[in-house]
């Protein structure tokens, strides 16, 4: 609970929860610096947003939201658990920073890696951030991990999907024994093994998520430095997926 202002000395009137959140949502959209935001949208300065954001993600708040928002499509029948997709893109970080490395794709230029599971149907189900030099493959567990618990209208929350695919990135033994003691089927492409398995007509959805997700300017180019604070705007742009196909 919030300590009470003094009534002799009040201060400055506390900006509402939800300015603040308008001004969060429109850093993370337009990609822009904390302290460009207009004051004239009336969401206070561009820090005082960043500190509620700080503030709201310390206390666990965007992981609770995600959750909160994948029970309401799996009550609604939208979640499709037959199987889940995984895949990774880099993004560059500007001025380094937390989770960021030696780009193998971008002449190694500091940056960082978001890896994202999908349902069958491209609905984000978990996504981390990973050091830009961090392989695909030591990634995948994790990511799975990610996935909170979801409750429906029948039974216990499920977490786990039938069957993961994933690219030859993700290809070791490592990442076939995992899911299987998950109780999950891995589908992963084999790095030697010839094009034309089909196993990328399921795949594609998981980059065409990535593809939303990186039309928000503040994840296509990554400039915070705290891991916390990139990892928090990375879970309110799968929010705002779920979000956008629960008013479907």
């Amino acid at each position: 609970m919030r300590p009470v202002a003094s009534t002799d000395r009040p201060g400055r009137k506390r900006i509402d929860d939800r300015f603040c959140l308008t001004g969060i949502l429109f850093v993370l959209k337009t990609g822009i610096n904390w302290e460009d935001l207009p004051r004239e949208m009336g969401c206070g300065s561009g820090m005082t947003c960043w500190r509620r954001l700080a503030y709201w993600t310390a206390a666990g708040v965007w992981p609770k939201l995600h959750a909160l928002l994948l029970s309401e499509l799996e009550w609604a029948g939208a979640i499709d658990w037959s199987r889940a997709t995984i895949d990774g893109s880099h993004v560059r970080a500007r001025g380094g920073g937390e989770a960021t490395g030696p780009s193998p794709v971008d002449r190694r230029k500091k940056g960082s890696k978001h890896v994202v599971v999908t349902d069958a149907a491209g609905l984000p189900l978990a996504a981390v951030t990973a050091p830009g030099n961090r392989p695909d493959v030591t990634q995948l567990e994790r990511a799975v991990d990610a996935v909170p618990p979801v409750r429906g209208p029948r039974g216990r929350p499920r977490r786990r999907p039938d069957e993961v695919y994933a690219d030859r990135g993700f290809d070791s033994k490592a990442n076939r024994d995992a899911p299987r003691r998950r109780g999950v089927r891995p589908m992963i492409a084999r790095i030697r093994a010839p094009h034309g398995s089909g196993l990328g007509k399921r795949r594609w959805v998981a980059e065409r998520t990535i593809s939303w997700l990186h039309g928000l300017g503040r994840l296509r180019v990554r400039k915070d430095r705290s891991a916390a604070i990139h990892q928090a705007l990375l879970s309110i742009g799968c929010s705002l997926t779920c979000f956008a196909n629960l008013c479907i």
